[in-house]
């Protein structure tokens, strides 16, 4: 058996598979957010552990004897949070987490430096760690002061795990701290944020050991002692090892809190004028790119608070045909966006509203506002070399296929929908701690699942869908004028 651990930003799954990678069984627990003040987002780590505990006691309860089998264990979790730990090991303050935008202006005056786009192939956005240490430098200096370790969330798992300050490629390329063409800690870039290599965990590729697990806990879990934990992954990397979304040219499109529409590469192809993230993969040798939106479903969730109508009967009401856009428009920028923009502060809109406007033509534009949001991280990624001709949806939006037509519709691309299975992060996760106990090809563990359904772009909307993307990409530039 191997089991994955996946740190959300709203909860941690554990997944246990076994050999042939049949999931036997999880356990998940929630987490929830602080948010202080406007533009803040917080976690406390302590959390973390108390939600890893009761996810993997869930399974423990029904699966005991599977899991005194486990040979490896995996990791993947929310990427860009600061975990800011002092010469004991202990938290100093809540993790500032990737959604986090207080330091939008160190994060500006890091970016004019040159050498952060040249070795990081990234712009340095108001969400990625050095750009917060800075913040805290600035705003709390007698915790600066006092910062021995800076770990991303999942590597705070792992010391708690294992007792060791470990990270991998894929997490860590999301820090503006890694070269990520030599994949390797930058010290120029570290002493620009007035911190050295010393203050960072050591690096693994997401397939090595990184670490075993203490025997205080493999008593309590019913494990063995010094099962070996895999290096990981970010949550967009792990993913990907469970789509099989490894070799050059595959690509999916993931539907969660925030978007991510992410393609896999052969080699280091940084354009950080696109926006476009490119990060280390969780496999040696390779590289991704992706496009990320800030608010996917957690557009139609917020919609969804404020009618007092659940997700799904909202989408419901659209029934199952896709619809000509009504010429209202949705700017899903509800916490700012990445891809294409790099805006912190703009904020979402809705236009062309009416007296005739219904609950129903609300819910259609949010679904094509975040749409056309991918279709404008497709275009940042032909900026950035890499062309696509198909995407696999994942994430919790995939369920509404009309959702997935209108993307497939945006994109000019037919969207593949896999066979019923957990095929996200925390099963990516698993496949690490197979490939790191086992010595397995990892080629030959991330393969993709079988495709249940492919949908097609529909045609006849094609010309009506693009006009609505020029409207859409018009809004932008004037409600940034409207609100500068």
């Amino acid at each position: 058996m191997y089991l994955g651990l996946d740190l959300g930003t709203s909860g941690v799954k554990a997944l246990l598979i076994d050999a042939g990678q049949t999931v036997i069984g999880s356990g998940h627990a929630s987490l929830d957010v602080s948010r202080p003040h406007p533009g803040w987002s917080e976690q406390n780590p302590v959390d973390w552990i108390r939600a890893c505990e009761e996810a993997v006691a869930e399974l423990k309860a029904s699966h005991s004897g599977q899991l005194a089998a486990v040979k490896g264990i995996g990791l993947s979790g929310q990427m860009h949070g600061a975990t800011l730990l002092d010469a004991g090991d202990h938290v100093l303050s809540p993790c500032i987490l990737w959604n986090d935008t207080r330091s939008h202006a160190e994060a500006a005056k890091l970016d004019a430096d040159p050498r952060f786009r040249k070795l990081t192939g990234n712009i340095v956005f108001p969400g990625f760690t050095a750009s917060k240490l800075v913040w805290v430098k600035n705003n709390e200096p007698d915790i600066f002061a006092k910062v021995a370790k800076v770990l991303l969330p999942k590597d705070f798992l792992r010391l708690w795990l294992s007792g060791e300050h470990i990270s991998e490629m894929s997490d860590s390329a999301g820090t503006s701290w890694l070269d990520v063409g030599k994949r390797g800690w930058s010290t120029d870039l570290l002493s620009a944020t007035s911190l050295d290599e010393k203050q960072m965990p050591s690096l693994v590729e997401g397939t090595e050991k990184a670490g075993a697990l203490r025997s205080e806990l493999a008593s309590k879990w019913g494990m063995q002692a010094g099962i070996p934990i895999a290096g990981g992954a970010g949550d967009n990397a792990a993913s990907a090892c469970g789509m099989g979304t490894v070799g050059a040219g595959q690509a999916f499109v993931s539907l969660g809190t925030s978007g991510v529409l992410f393609a896999a590469n052969a080699s280091y192809l940084p354009n950080p004028e696109s926006a476009v993230h490119t990060f280390c993969h969780a496999l040696p040798g390779t590289w991704h790119q992706m496009g990320v939106i800030l608010s996917a479903t957690d557009s139609l969730n917020w919609l969804s608070e404020i009618s007092g109508k659940g997700a799904g009967e909202l989408t419901a009401e659209l029934g199952d045909a896709l619809k000509a856009p009504t010429g209202v428009s949705f700017l899903p920028y509800l916490s700012g966006e990445r891809t294409p923009h790099n805006d912190s502060a703009i904020r979402g809109s809705f236009t062309g509203l009416a007296h005739e406007t219904s609950r129903a033509v609300l819910t259609q534009a949010v679904l094509e506002g975040v749409a056309f949001a991918f279709r404008d991280s497709l275009e940042a990624l032909a900026k950035a070399g890499t062309t696509l001709t198909r995407v696999t949806a994942i994430g919790g939006g995939s369920r509404s296929r009309y959702w997935l037509t209108a993307i497939a519709t945006a994109l000019g691309l037919p969207v593949d929908v896999p066979a019923d299975g957990d095929f996200g992060a925390a099963f990516g996760a698993a496949r690490l701690g197979m490939i790191a106990a086992t010595g397995a090809d990892p080629l030959r563990v991330c393969t993709a699942p079988a495709t249940d359904a492919t949908i097609e772009p529909v045609a006849t909307l094609s010309n009506a869908y693009a006009d609505a993307y020029q409207r859409y990409r018009a809004l932008y530039p004037a409600i940034k004028a409207a609100t500068a």
